[in-house]
């Protein structure tokens, strides 16, 4: 090396620093490539993660049929005031002679045409009218399409569905299509197909189609929204429903078996609109808020396919409805909804009513109770209010006192006599009435189709959650987006 120094007139010194120098810039650009590669690959891996990540909790999502051209929706819908409501009557078996004794007593109506496929179940309803003393209405019986007749009548302003669960959408959309407003017993809908039909249908025709949801008439559950109204809970931020009545005893009283039969065939929530209809009007659902996703969770299916062994013999190895399904569900402003479905097990009955607020709760079983915040009790009602928490429920005396108060208004009038009239403790008779006051007073009803599609789609999504490892399931906005047009849930009510 010494002798090629000098040949080239380089000292060693120099030879030296230039080797000393090329070792070290290789080794910087070893480092500075070797730290791309890293952050290369770090950076990949967390897009990656996150990819999959996003991919592995995004909800499934089903169709949402464009809105046809020239179709609008029916929020508030208004139709001209009927000052005699003309109603044909669809099914008389377990629910419709009840319907129509209501009539018989609410002002207004008229009972036009009676349907049912067995002729006796007919004649056997004219005698209310009768004992009324009301002339028997036109009979249609003895097939299974003898409802389409009753439907094509001209002189009929509402028909009123009562029959089983597979045949309501069918006649709701037959009944608006020939010119009449349609009231459908519950679920009225147990398919997404259904649901978008009925609701096309309304938005076509503009005819009401209102799902008979009972229990938002209960005495509890409304003096209860009455005070989230008033702003006594605070901002509700969630709220429980469920329907758990065992039916063991009911099965053989369905006709032809149609109800178990289905909860043999389906899996999922098939019962739901007791539980959400009351909980959906709390947290205002389209009218300010929309339900979003939904994940549902089942047990096995273990007392269905006992009663059936030992009743008929047949064992039954794929009984497709757990003894209890439960649906969580979230809303698009951040609050939840808890549903449950158990009608197999021996528990008490309940609708689980339940409203979780900021400042207050309310829970209606096994107890009805209500728990506020002292500050949001009046002292005219708790005058001792040091011995008011919000850690556990106000005493009867409060409960009775705030009920009073916060009586609503639909309730101040119509209490007396729904009692009187009956039909699940009265509930019944406010919601007829409401039907008809709504409809000769030209108001918008109470409950509109897409209360029907939201209360309904969870025999379907929740299935579909449960068939996907209880994965999230993206709720369609059935109002196609105008589900804030509306501000807050409220009662229309005539001048």
């Amino acid at each position: 090396m010494h002798t090629e120094a000098q040949e080239y007139g380089l000292s060693l010194r120099w030879v030296r620093f230039i080797f000393a120098a090329k070792e070290i810039l290789i080794n910087m650009v070893y480092k500075v490539f070797l730290s791309l590669c890293i952050g290369l690959a770090l950076s990949a891996s967390a897009a990656l993660h996150a990819q999959k990540a996003i991919s592995g909790h995004a909800p499934i999502q089903v169709e949402t049929p464009a809105r046809s051209s020239g179709q609008k929706h029916v929020l508030q819908l208004v139709t001209p005031k009927l000052e005699t409501v003309r109603i044909g009557i669809i099914g008389l078996g377990m629910r419709g002679p009840g319907a129509v004794e209501r009539f018989t007593k609410i002002p207004g109506t008229q009972i036009v045409a009676l349907c049912d496929v067995l002729p006796e179940r007919v004649e056997k309803t004219q005698e209310i009218l009768v004992k009324a003393g009301l002339p028997e209405a036109a009979a249609y019986s003895g097939s299974e399409d003898a409802w389409k007749k009753l439907c094509e009548r001209k002189d009929i302003d509402l028909v009123y569905i009562v029959t089983d669960w597979k045949t309501h959408a069918e006649m709701g959309v037959y009944a608006m299509e020939h010119g009449k407003h349609a009231a459908i017993e519950v679920p009225a809908a147990m398919t997404l197909e259904e649901i978008w039909k009925l609701i096309d249908t309304s938005e076509r025709t503009r005819k009401h189609c209102i799902q008979l949801e009972n229990c938002v008439y209960d005495f509890f559950e409304l003096t209860t929204l009455n005070m989230a109204h008033q702003g006594v809970f605070g901002e509700i931020l969630h709220a429980e429903g469920a329907y758990i009545h065992n039916l063991e005893d009911f099965w053989p009283y369905y006709w032809n078996n149609w109800r178990l039969d289905y909860n043999r065939k389906h899996r999922g929530d098939v019962y739901a609109t007791h539980g959400m209809g009351p909980a959906c009007q709390l947290l205002d659902i389209h009218r300010g808020d929309r339900m979003k996703t939904i994940v549902a969770v089942d047990t096995k299916a273990v007392n269905g396919p006992a009663y059936i062994k030992n009743k008929t013999g047949e064992v039954v190895a794929d009984f497709q409805n757990g003894d209890q399904t439960t649906s969580l569900i979230r809303t698009e402003k951040g609050k939840t909804l808890l549903i449950q479905h158990n009608v197999m097990t021996p528990r008490p009955y309940s609708r689980k009513y339940q409203a979780v607020g900021t400042d207050g709760f309310a829970d209606k079983y096994p107890l009805e109770m209500y728990c506020l915040r002292p500050a949001q009790v009046d002292s005219d009602i708790a005058p001792d209010h040091e011995k008011l928490n919000a850690h556990g429920p106000v005493s009867e005396e409060v409960k009775k006192a705030l009920m009073e108060k916060y009586k609503h208004p639909i309730h101040r009038e119509l209490e007396e006599t729904a009692k009187i009239v009956g039909g699940h403790g009265g509930m019944d008779y406010i919601m007829d009435y409401r039907l008809i006051y709504c409809l000769r007073n030209g108001l918008p009803l109470d409950l509109d189709v897409y209360d029907l599609a939201e209360w309904c789609c969870l025999a379907e999504l929740s299935r579909i959650s449960i068939e996907n490892g209880s994965a999230p399931v993206a709720i369609p906005d059935f109002t196609r987006g105008n589900w804030d047009k509306v501000k807050g849930y409220r009662h229309a009510m005539a001048e």
